[in-house]
């Protein structure tokens, strides 16, 4: 019976085919980018090629794996970097200012048996994550005027949505990489212009106190260097009565004349006799 089958080439050829058949479902070569969940009857029972934090490329779990045949399949999970994506998120600042915002969150599956079992597929996870973004959008920008988005504040905004989102997505086996508001614009036509104003009058205000600012300090700068002028003057005129009246005639003078450039040349004209007692200085120093 053997002998015939083995010389029956229709019997050889249904045989190669069953066994073809039988590797194909044993045996999967697992891509170094994708994770491989086994299930069994429908349930999880193992991660192959599972993403581990650091580890070089080409010494994972990769290359050809062997399965239960007709009973286990595989599900594959990306171990790369993958989107969500949130368009046109109505969002209200503590200023009262109702924002779209469009924004981004990247992350990576680091349970693939955790995801499998919780929401089967990668396009499960992105759209249950892509509410979450938006909560946490909500929850971190309601509590901040719409200015902080464009300050250095923005950074810190940025890390406490991260953070809100992946205290929401852990159940889900993934890890939230980053998160980016890509931009928030305030809706067009009145709101727009209101806020718009308000934004200008309270810069304005601001202006405002910093020159007014910028005046006190530089009063008291001026009033303090007029004393000490002063007090340097009073020294001089202790010192030698004379040289410091000369000094103060050669200065109303030079202001008199136009020589300090206050005057245009050829306008001052002044008419005194020689023994004006203000032209002493021209005359000996007063003798």
């Amino acid at each position: 019976m053997n002998a015939a089958l083995l010389r029956n080439p229709v019997a050889l050829g249904i045989l190669a085919l069953l066994a073809l058949i039988v590797m194909a479902s044993t045996f999967v070569v697992v891509p170094e980018t994708q994770q491989g969940v086994i299930l069994r009857f429908e349930r999880p029972v193992a991660t192959v090629n599972p993403y581990r934090e650091n580890q070089p490329f080409g010494q994972t779990g990769a290359g050809l794996i062997a399965k239960l045949p007709f009973f286990d399949k595989v599900v594959w999970v990306d171990k790369r970097v993958l989107d969500v994506d949130l368009d046109n998120q109505q969002v209200l600042s503590t200023d009262q200012l109702r924002l779209e915002v469009d924004a981004f969150a990247r992350f990576r599956v680091v349970d693939a048996l955790k995801m499998v079992n919780t929401a089967r597929t990668e396009e499960n996870v992105i759209e249950q994550l892509r509410p979450l973004l938006g909560s946490a959008l909500r929850n971190e920008l309601g509590k901040r005027q719409f200015a902080a988005l464009l300050s250095p504040e923005r950074g810190q905004v940025m890390a406490n949505i991260r953070a809100g989102l992946q205290t929401l997505a852990s159940q889900y086996g993934v890890q939230i990489v980053d998160v980016r508001i890509k931009h928030a614009d305030l809706p067009s036509g009145s709101p727009l212009e209101s806020s718009l104003n308000r934004m200008r009058t309270a810069r304005q205000q601001q202006a405002a106190t910093i020159r007014a600012q910028g005046q006190k300090q530089a009063q008291i700068i001026r009033a303090g260097a007029e004393a000490d002028a002063s007090h340097i003057y009073a020294e001089s005129f202790n010192r030698d009565p004379n040289f410091y009246d000369f000094y103060r005639a050669m200065q109303s003078y030079r202001q008199t004349f136009g020589a300090d450039g206050s005057t245009p040349e050829g306008e001052t004209s002044i008419i005194l006799s020689p023994n004006n007692e203000y032209l002493k200085q021209f005359m000996g120093r007063g003798r």
